[in-house]
């Protein structure tokens, strides 16, 4: 009898997603086991109790997946289970807090193919703008856009935070070129932008007609917000690379369910990757915008 496919999904938060469950499920996991409220300290223990006790061939239908909603805990964590695998023992790792991962790599894949389908350009030395961008999926989008090569301002309501996160994307994630602004001072940076990536909080509008209007260079707008208003006005959650009537530029619209279409086949893409590799591996943001730029 084969040994069935287990994945053991750990969260910081009270509860696993449900969402990321059905994503498990649906990519061929057998049995999803949850461990919720779970710290640091805790990683050691389960990550030893899951390798020790199979075989390593059945390891091979072993997983570990760690949600949440915090990018750098999220990582952290990857790093701590990493740490205390011990080959032959060992599982693969995968990382996705709120889905922020797979969602930035939906976004940012989208946008690179639709730079090249409509101005035959590439996704580097672009001044990008991620508006809300303190969040998991701003923090991950900022760094796969600095490690292709662009100017990223990640905007928060908060300089100082913007900033301390800035430092952060470039200091641990090796990013390099993200720099944090502030919200109320996007009229002045916002004129010269190429792309603007807008991943704040749900039902809260962050461009406005008079932005866009006013944004000379602008080619590439996405919204992840799918709840009225939109983040980036002119954008319906259904665009998919859509003119947006009130760009002056010539500037092309994408909607949240054309960017969360990549994201769930990234996040299926990874969750297979785990039981089908040859040997483990470890995925998290950068992982899954190699697959999100497969499914455009």
């Amino acid at each position: 009898m084969e040994k069935p496919f287990l994945l053991h999904m750990i969260t910081p938060e009270k509860n696993i997603s449900p969402f990321d469950a059905n994503m498990a499920f649906d990519a061929g996991w057998d049995s999803v086991i949850p461990y919720t409220n779970i710290g640091m300290d805790e990683i050691q223990g389960i990550v030893q109790d899951t390798i020790f006790s199979r075989s390593p061939s059945a390891l091979k239908r072993t997983g570990i997946f760690i949600g949440g909603r915090d990018t750098h805990m999220a990582m952290d964590m990857i790093e701590e289970a990493k740490k205390h695998m011990v080959p032959p023992f060992e599982v693969p790792v995968f990382a996705d807090p709120s889905g922020a991962f797979t969602t930035a790599a939906g976004m940012v894949a989208i946008t690179e193919k639709a730079l090249k389908d409509k101005f035959s350009e590439k996704f580097t030395g672009k001044k990008i703008v991620i508006l809300g961008g303190t969040g998991p999926v701003g923090v991950a989008s900022a760094v796969i856009s600095a490690k292709a090569g662009n100017s990223v301002l990640l905007v928060g309501r908060s300089l100082d935070k913007a900033e301390s996160i800035a430092k952060i994307c470039n200091e641990k994630y090796g990013s390099k070129s993200v720099i944090g602004a502030v919200d109320s001072e996007k009229k002045s940076f916002l004129i010269d932008a190429d792309i603007v990536f807008n991943t704040g909080a749900a039902g809260i509008q962050l461009m406005d007609d008079e932005l866009i209007k006013n944004a000379v260079n602008l080619k590439i707008c996405a919204d992840v917000n799918a709840v009225p208003p939109a983040g980036i006005s002119g954008i319906d959650a259904m665009d998919n690379v859509v003119p947006m009537k009130n760009s002056s530029s010539g500037c092309f619209g994408i909607g949240a369910l054309a960017i969360g279409n990549i994201k769930y086949k990234s996040q299926h893409d990874c969750l297979k990757l785990m039981y089908s590799c040859d040997k483990p591996v470890y995925l998290h943001f950068e992982q899954a915008f190699e697959f999100a730029q497969k499914n455009v």
